[in-house]
């Protein structure tokens, strides 16, 4: 039997969704222990101070997409049912701003925003709310932001696809960008944190 499992069918609807809840319980949990319910911990990313969410973001996509190309190379995951969203250029680049912007500003991106929630946390919520009212104004607004929503359309495209690269090559250059990065954040992560203790100098 080939994963994914339920277009295999492993599961049936209701299994399916038993299993994405103990999904969603484990993520928010192993989110919250992180310390990523914490709007400091998450902002502190963008004031260089500290890069955890770059390293286990980075972390994330690294273990994906090795287990991906390592199973698939066995014939243990059938690549062809694994979902690929179509890539719109325009459309994403413009909501990946706003989401960024928006992260900046509430503190929270909206999987955190949620764990923060479980936690009680008053700003989390306000940013849960928020996430909400613009979904629905979204959806309100769709019929005049249709054409754009659909403009750029390169469809259902992969990096070795778009780079025509062995997919093989490819994650090796990933891999190789992954650790020059933690490097690197580690580094600016020392930098930063040695300015903010240097002693200032007295002017007066």
């Amino acid at each position: 039997m080939t994963a994914p499992f339920y277009t295999a069918g492993l599961f049936g609807e209701e299994t399916s969704l038993l299993v994405a809840v103990f999904i969603g319980i484990g993520f928010g949990f192993f989110l919250e222990r992180a310390g990523f319910g914490s709007a400091r911990k998450l902002v502190a990313q963008f004031y260089l101070t500290d890069l955890a969410v770059f390293k286990v973001m980075f972390t994330a996509i690294v273990t994906a997409m090795t287990g991906v190309i390592i199973l698939g190379s066995f014939n243990l995951l059938d690549l062809s049912e694994v979902y690929l969203a179509p890539t719109y250029w325009g459309p994403q680049i413009v909501g990946g701003l706003l989401l960024g912007a928006g992260f900046v500003i509430g503190g929270y991106c909206p999987g955190t925003s949620i764990a923060a929630v479980a936690t009680g946390r008053v700003d989390g919520l306000v940013c849960a709310l928020g996430i909400g009212a613009g979904t629905l104004a979204f959806s309100a607004a769709f019929p005049q932001l249709e054409s754009f929503y659909l403009s750029g359309s390169a469809g259902e495209i992969t990096l070795p696809q778009l780079l025509d690269l062995p997919a093989g090559l490819v994650a090796s250059g990933v891999v190789v960008m992954a650790i020059a990065g933690f490097y690197g954040a580690s580094r600016i992560e020392r930098h930063f944190a040695d300015s903010s203790h240097a002693p200032q100098q007295d002017v007066s």
